[in-house]
């Protein structure tokens, strides 16, 4: 149950999707002078090292951050790629690539003061990483070891009546596709206003594949419910059928922005981290 750790996969092509699209979020967000909340169920560890540990071990960063971190300048560069690049950038010293920061680190740098994190996280050696990360914050951000499925609940609706909710478990047991369905389908109903942001993975499993026809089901289901939905695939699934060779992006309610600035990226992204001919993007919406 406790095998997952978020460093092996930092900066990954995965994170590049998940958080491109959460800084978009996030500015939305922030275009109106109204406080509003974040929560994010799965936390992590909130910045990594891309330079010891974890991610030298498993190198997933070369196929993702590392590749577009010499590019941020570039005026070919999508605006969206670009503020997700200056996210990491403010974590980091000029030109050197040293921290990636996960979703907790990047909302909490665009947060204003008013605005509140709520951040929950089960693995025992993670929470002890964000605590530590966290430990000279005092106000605007609250931390809990406990499932972020079942603490949800009690997050919704948030007092401003606005907020970002974010959903990526690991999905390495295959009931956390079951329990994203059922979190999301009673998160709506509590706070029907709110945006969520529901990344998941492509692998070599009936689950994931899926897990997209689920969701947009589920919407179906909801009223006057808007949803977009995001995929990028980097390579085609290994023969062995190991591996994440893809990973999507589930928005309930996304500002109505976000579906052009995706696709002017998303081509981008293929031609520049695509690794082999089976790179591809998949980008889909539905408005009520």
């Amino acid at each position: 149950m406790f095998s997952y750790r978020h460093g092996f996969h930092a900066g990954n092509h995965a994170d590049v999707l998940k958080h491109m699209v959460v800084v978009q979020l996030l500015e939305h967000l922030l275009q109106k002078d109204k406080p509003f909340w974040v929560v994010d169920t799965h936390a992590g560890g909130g910045l990594y090292d891309l330079t010891s540990g974890y991610a030298t071990k498993s190198g997933e960063s070369l196929e993702g951050i590392h590749a577009l971190w010499p590019l941020r300048a570039k005026a070919s560069t999508p605006t969206i790629v670009k503020s997700y690049l200056d996210q990491v950038q403010a974590v980091n010293d000029k030109d050197t690539l040293h921290w990636y920061p996960g979703s907790p680190q990047i909302a909490a740098q665009m947060m204003r003061e008013g605005d509140h994190l709520r951040l929950f996280e089960l693995h025992p050696s993670e929470i002890k990483l964000l605590e530590g990360h966290f430990a000279s914050v005092r106000r605007g951000v609250s931390i809990q070891q406990a499932d972020g499925f079942l603490g949800l609940k009690g997050c919704l609706p948030p007092p401003p009546r606005r907020g970002l909710v974010h959903i990526d478990p690991p999905y390495e047991i295959k009931d956390d596709y079951r329990r994203v369905l059922q979190t999301l389908r009673e998160s709506v109903q509590r706070f029907a206003t709110g945006t969520y942001a529901i990344w998941y993975p492509e692998v070599a499993r009936r689950e994931s594949q899926q897990f997209p026809g689920q969701l947009k089901r589920l919407a179906a289901e909801m009223p006057k419910v808007d949803w977009l939905h995001a995929t990028l695939r980097v390579k085609g699934a290994a023969r062995d059928g190991m591996g994440l060779f893809g990973s999507g992006m589930f928005i309930i309610n996304p500002p109505w922005t976000l579906y052009d600035r995706l696709a002017e990226a998303l081509p981008w992204l293929v031609e520049t981290i695509g690794i082999d001919e089976h790179a591809a993007y998949t980008l889909e919406a539905q408005q009520s």
